[in-house]
């Protein structure tokens, strides 16, 4: 079979065949590009394997190209790699790899294509195009990868225990590529990643982490994220969200399995939003509920808390996981934090003072928030849900109406600490703390204005109250 080399590409591939013919090296795009191009799925990473040294071809590439690229280089991994208008470059030499048990650093060797080509992942990703004068633009598909990417079948392309004991970071890649392309991992491919789950021990958190997350912002992880957990990977690599698993009953009352629940919500919400940080407060925003889980015989099953243990539980997890411990982060925690408060705003006699506590908690996240809130209603009764989501929008109408009276989102009281101090004379202390937080909780229970004079005379009066009196200027 012939590849449809686009316009875009012919100029490219040409330079590279002109340049790996005269330095005497077989040239071939491999991998992930071609495998994206025979899907019709954007693509704009291509990887060049030559029988030869890829720095070299590299080198030699740019020579030919205007203006001329900077070249990368990675000596340790023996590659390079160049940026040509909107596609990025790698150029590596074709190689085979032999690993210890213990280790997942192969020791690497010179070798041909089949030797790169054995060592693929899988085999729609060990497809190649030939670069080569004699057969140029010819698929060169040694394990089926066409067939299987017609049938959507994630398969090794050598024995599946060989092939994930070798890189386990692997078993994730299967499952990633099966939620991202809707393909089916074949039966002993998927049994294989059963057997061999403990390997992924060996690999580093980051990895790890950057497979899960890519998983995350699939058009449905509940897919990926389902996959993990049946195969065992799951519990190694976040135990935490395993344990969501299961439900129990006492007395005929159970509650929900709270792991499919989760995955429901993540799912609702990918629906809606891209965001990334936003799909981790769905993963995250009942992860506390095995630890607060408690049977009460009139009540049932309740998980009081688990908002507030689950925010605290966030930077452990963050940490372990290797995610960005910043802002980020915060805004996670954030989330996880604050997620049963709109809940409770759909309850009758609900008061403004209320609703401002969230504008003022939630800030600028709000809409984020009732986002995350929305989702995690998964009843299923449509009524119950129908209404829930009637009463989401009535809640939405009336945080709109209080901050456009109050302007209390992101709002700092009208008195700040150093007026205080200005005004009493006084340096940072336990007494400018209590006016400071009398003036915010008199705002926020709608017991004065949100404006400077009427918290001035609020101040002085709490003051007094204290025994604190204004200096004379």
């Amino acid at each position: 079979m012939v590849f449809n080399i686009q316009k875009h590409e012919r100029e490219i591939f040409n330079i590279i065949s002109e340049a790996a013919k005269n330095l005497g090296y077989p040239a071939y795009v491999v991998g992930g590009y071609v495998r994206d191009r025979l899907l019709a799925r954007p693509s704009k990473d291509i990887d060049i394997v030559c029988v030869g040294s890829g720095i070299q071809l590299a080198q030699n590439v740019a020579g030919l190209l205007r203006p001329i690229p900077r070249v990368t280089v990675y000596k340790r991994f023996g590659t390079a790699m160049l940026k040509h208008q909107d596609m990025e470059i790698e150029f590596v030499g074709a190689r085979k790899e032999s690993y210890r048990h213990d280790s997942r650093k192969p020791t690497v060797e010179e070798g041909t294509l089949e030797d790169d080509q054995n060592r693929r992942d899988f085999t729609i990703n060990a497809l190649a195009v030939s670069l080569n004068e004699e057969n140029f633009g010819y698929i060169i598909d040694p394990f089926e990868g066409l067939a299987h990417l017609e049938s959507k079948i994630i398969k090794t392309p050598l024995e599946s225990g060989k092939t994930f004991s070798d890189d386990p970071l692997r078993m994730m890649r299967a499952i990633r590529f099966s939620t991202q392309l809707g393909f089916e991992i074949e039966d002993p491919t998927l049994k294989a990643i059963s057997k061999y789950r403990n390997r992924i021990n060996i690999v580093s958190k980051e990895r790890i982490t950057t497979e899960f997350t890519k998983i995350l912002a699939s058009s449905k992880p509940s897919v990926g994220l389902n996959l993990l957990f049946k195969t065992g990977l799951l519990k190694i690599i976040f135990p935490e969200m395993a344990q969501l698993y299961g439900v129990e009953y006492i007395k005929g009352k159970g509650h929900k399995d709270n792991f499919y629940h989760t995955l429901e919500v993540i799912d609702n919400l990918c629906k809606k939003t891209d965001n990334i940080w936003l799909r981790w407060a769905a993963v995250l925003h009942d992860i506390a509920k095995p630890p607060t889980k408690r049977f009460d015989p009139q009540q049932g099953w309740t998980f009081h808390g688990h908002e507030a243990l689950g925010a605290a539980m966030v930077p452990r997890i963050f940490k372990r996981m290797r995610l960005p411990l910043d802002h980020k982060m915060k805004y996670v925690q954030k989330l996880v934090r604050l997620h049963l408060r709109p809940i409770s705003l759909t309850k009758d006699n609900i008061t403004d003072s209320a609703v401002r506590r969230l504008l003022f908690e939630a800030g600028d996240d709000i809409d984020d928030l009732m986002q995350l809130c929305q989702a995690d209603i998964t009843s299923k009764n449509p009524n119950k849900v129908k209404r829930y989501l009637s009463n989401y929008e009535l809640v939405k109408e009336r945080l709109v109406a209080i901050e456009e009276s109050d302007k209390i989102r992101n709002w700092q009281p009208p008195i700040s600490g150093m007026a205080i101090m200005e005004t009493f004379d006084i340096t940072p202390s336990r007494e400018v703390g209590i006016i400071k937080n009398a003036i915010r909780e008199a705002i926020l229970d709608g017991e004065i204005p949100n404006e400077y004079n009427a918290a001035y005379q609020f101040m002085l009066e709490k003051a007094e109250e204290i025994g604190l009196s204004p200096v004379s200027k």
